[in-house]
């Protein structure tokens, strides 16, 4: 947010009294979480055959990632999370069962239309989670933990809301929850796991075409980061395939522009968490597009000595639009086709090291060098021109339509 205030404004001089607003329709800034109200979540969850928590960014900002995890880990209910929600709980957690969303896991999206409780915390329901609001979950009993009244009721009504700042609702629930496994639920999450690897994930990590994926490049990463690493990501079909396939151990791995979606945020972003968190290595994964959004910022690099490592993933589109065009358009493509500059020698101009990779027995080497850079460095790598980003639920359509091709 900018808010500009010009300069007859500033120095203009008025007599100011402070009255305090009562109108603002929002949270309290620490509403008192009711018992009661954990107590009814509580009975539906361990009463519930088919239960399913998606945590979301709530939790990260309430500092509620152990709470969460015992509750996962003691009620035994599969867990997905938002976009924004991602890192809270471990990706190689055996009771994280992956991304919903409009890009994410198949197993979370279809069976949240077959959970009999879905138990949603610190996230919005937003549309990009839900799809078709008129068939999103409806055989299920909801339950709402949230810190602000205004995200009761708006997207989707609930049977219980629970008011009240993550960590001490989930502490609060722990104590009421009974210890369960729920394996026969967690069969069906494997099961269609296994139809989503068959289907996409082994053609994203382990191509047998010619060109190189984005997926195997963030499989590369993974061995090097050993999930330690913060990796920031732009706006695009590399967001979702770097949110899909990054490891993460520890919270606050994940950043990205999840609400507005902001082409051009991860390279100002990344100098950021690098500036926050010097001792922690830091990987902007950005598409071609929204690196020419904010490529001054390289600038701030060289200036700063700010050892961000930077991942331009070419395929020469702005491939999420072009992705819609293909399939909803009759392949119309229209203003998404990218002519761009020599990233590599650009990036040297500012004394950050760097290498184009084109081929796939170049990668490996490629990433370890960046890695193991105690400095910046700028790694370029064609990607194939013309692939999706799958599973996919069409805008508007229902979370059980998603599409594996």
């Amino acid at each position: 947010m900018l808010i500009d205030i010009t300069k007859d404004a500033q120095f203009e001089e008025f007599d100011f009294k402070y009255e305090k607003c009562t109108g603002v329709r929002s949270y309290k800034p620490i509403p008192k979480t009711d018992i009661n109200q954990v107590k009814a979540a509580a009975t539906l969850i361990n009463n519930a055959k088919k239960p399913l928590i998606v945590w979301g960014q709530g939790v990260i900002l309430g500092k509620a990632e152990e709470e969460l995890k015992a509750v996962v880990e003691k009620s035994g209910v599969p867990a997905a999370w938002t976009i924004l929600g991602a890192s809270a709980i471990p990706t190689s957690h055996p009771l994280n069962v992956g991304m919903v969303g409009m890009h994410g896991n198949y197993a979370p999206n279809k069976l949240t239309n077959e959970c009999d409780v879905l138990i949603a915390i610190g996230m919005r329901f937003d549309d990009r989670v839900t799809g078709s609001l008129d068939t999103y979950a409806k055989q299920a009993k909801i339950i709402h933990f949230d810190i602000d009244p205004a995200e009761i009721n708006k997207n989707v009504k609930v049977d219980i809301a629970v008011l009240g700042d993550s960590k001490d609702s989930l502490a609060m629930l722990l104590s009421e929850l009974k210890e369960n496994s729920h394996k026969a639920w967690h069969q069906e999450f494997k099961d269609l796991y296994e139809i989503e690897y068959n289907a996409v994930i082994k053609n994203d990590l382990l191509p047998e075409k010619e060109g190189l994926t984005m997926g195997e490049v963030l499989k590369e990463i993974n061995i090097y980061s050993n999930g330690d690493a913060a990796i920031v990501s732009d706006v695009g079909q590399h967001q979702m395939i770097a949110c899909r396939y990054a490891k993460f151990n520890q919270s606050k791995s994940n950043i990205t522009s999840g609400g507005l979606g902001t082409m051009g945020f991860a390279l100002p972003a990344a100098i950021g968490a690098k500036m926050a968190e010097p001792h922690r290595e830091v990987v902007a994964i950005i598409g071609d597009g929204g690196y020419q959004m904010n490529i001054q910022e390289l600038g701030t690099i060289f200036q700063q000595k700010a050892a961000v490592k930077i991942v331009v993933l070419n395929n020469e589109f702005l491939g999420m639009v072009r992705q819609w065009q293909q399939l909803f358009f009759d392949k119309r493509y229209a203003s998404t086709e990218m002519t761009n500059p020599d990233f590599v020698t650009i990036a040297k101009g500012y004394s950050i090291n760097g290498k184009r990779v084109t081929k796939r027995e170049e990668l490996a080497d490629a990433v370890k060098e960046m890695m193991a850079s105690k400095s910046s460095y700028f790694l370029e790598v064609c990607v194939e021109k013309e692939d999706n980003v799958f599973p996919m639920i069409p805008s508007g359509a229902s979370v059980s339509d998603i599409r594996l091709s």
